[in-house]
């Protein structure tokens, strides 16, 4: 058995279905479950109906319902799915009525709102198979055994989720029939609709294979795999081949848009492999994502950045020694509810970087009690996602090219996870940054001086 998740673009319009049909037929003979996005940009536009309930009192569904009613036409589909959609068109209308009304979107409606782009996703990809003479049937998650907690927007899946989901879906398959299941979504005890926040199809993906013991999870993306870098930045960035669980989640944290760190989880658990592939370019070879790597040549993984992060340096005012002084610290941050993502410290002082969305003026004032705070912007994370035997080369590499390119390093941080390196740039330097050192790593580092032409050398 394998799971195969497609993410919305992979299933935006009927040409794009059709594609997928052909991918998967390609590999019923290992018993695949589909886990699937919702249309296109349908989440979209299910909250921009939203906002125009809220703020005008107007109840639309219009580009909703011509998408999927469209869709269904151009495939060619019967009566029957228009009898399973239309229900659910009602359904989405009558909610936009009733926040058009009452002028209110908590937690629990906004995800019950948005999980009809899956639901109507699913239903319209079955019938497809179905047409095909393919046996598929549409299943929402609950109905899949995966259910949550009640955190709306970023629930998580319970533990009995791990037994109930292998009962449901490996008799269906056994008897030849493809599951179609919706991702992102699922239903907490109370029998509430919720949202798997940020990577959420991709976790319903991983904790289906881990938990039915699949052979590996396929993630069908509109890109090659895990790059070397991202390729807007480095033309000519190539997909890597292998990396561990901790190498794309950090590459996921610091940056790279593939995979969200925590959809890998269930799958680490359970040491299922991950396969990030293209549906667009289907003869791509992709990326596979393991515990461990049998081997590795080159001292670095991939290059990532992340821009725009604010970095705070904290000098105690306090004698040295002087002990309570980080606990002090991150009491602060708790209190302001803010996420700190580097850390580097000494007995008294405290760099880190934070993605802040709101003025800082309150925490530097509560952080002034204790210390002398400095805080600035316009700052880059780049980070050097490798082999942990070789920090010393790859720190000394990457040292020497920020000294060509005249990009001073500000902070330096190696993770927790022993397989990154990150440094602080000036934002304006970060590209040339993450070029150079991918020319160095990857390919062959220009002369010096011919980086960049703000380098005086």
């Amino acid at each position: 058995m394998i799971v195969m998740k497609f993410g919305g673009s992979s299933v935006a319009n009927a040409e794009r279905i059709r594609h997928v049909a052909h991918i998967v037929k390609g590999r019923l003979d290992r018993k695949p479950a589909l886990v699937l996005s919702a249309m296109g940009d349908t989440t979209d536009h299910i909250l921009e109906a939203a906002d125009t309930a809220l703020s005008k009192g107007q109840a639309a569904a219009g580009k909703i319902e011509d998408l999927h009613r469209g869709t269904i036409r151009e495939l060619g589909l019967g009566a029957s799915v228009q009898d399973e959609i239309e229900p659910l068109l009602e359904e989405l209308r009558k909610l936009l009525t009733g926040i058009s009304l009452i002028r209110e979107l908590t937690g629990r409606t906004k995800d019950y709102l948005v999980s009809f782009g899956e639901r109507l996703s699913v239903r319209i990809v079955a019938a497809y198979f179905n047409a095909i003479h393919i046996n598929a049937q549409a299943l929402d998650a609950w109905d899949a055994g995966l259910r949550s907690d009640s955190c709306f927007s970023a629930a998580e899946p319970d533990e009995a989720s791990w037994e109930r989901i292998p009962g449901v879906l490996k008799p269906l398959i056994e008897r030849g029939i493809l599951p179609v299941i919706t991702g992102f979504i699922a239903k907490d005890g109370e029998g509430n609709i919720t949202t798997l926040g940020r990577g959420g199809s991709d976790l319903s993906a991983a904790i289906i294979a881990a938990a039915c013991g699949a052979e590996e999870v396929q993630v069908w993306k509109d890109v090659d795999g895990i790059l070397t870098a991202d390729p807007r930045i480095v033309k000519n960035a190539k997909p890597v081949e292998t990396v561990t669980y901790d190498e794309a989640a950090e590459l996921a944290y610091f940056g790279a848009q593939v995979l969200h760190p925590r959809a890998m989880l269930p799958c680490m658990k359970t040491k299922t492999p991950v396969l990030v592939k293209n549906s667009y370019n289907i003869d791509a070879p992709g990326t596979r994502i393991v515990a461990a790597l049998e081997k590795k040549n080159s001292p670095v993984r991939a290059i990532t950045s992340r821009k725009n992060v604010i970095l705070v340096d904290i000098v105690s005012t306090r004698m040295l020694g002087q002990y309570g002084f980080l606990e002090g610290v991150f009491s602060v941050f708790a209190r302001h509810q803010l996420s700190v993502d580097m850390v580097a410290t000494s007995e008294v002082s405290i760099s880190l970087t934070l993605d802040a969305p709101r003025s800082l003026e309150p925490l530097k004032k509560d952080l002034g009690r204790i210390a002398s705070v400095d805080i600035r912007t316009g700052k880059a994370i780049v980070t050097i996602v490798g082999d942990v035997r070789r920090s010393s080369e790859i720190l000394a590499r990457a040292f020497r090219t920020c000294e060509i390119l005249g990009a001073p390093v500000q902070m330096v941080s190696q993770g927790a996870s022993k397989v990154n390196i990150s440094f602080i740039v000036d934002d304006t330097e970060a590209d040339d940054v993450v070029r150079a050192l991918h020319g160095d790593f990857f390919d062959a580092l220009p002369p010096p001086g011919t980086l960049s032409n703000r380098s005086g050398t």
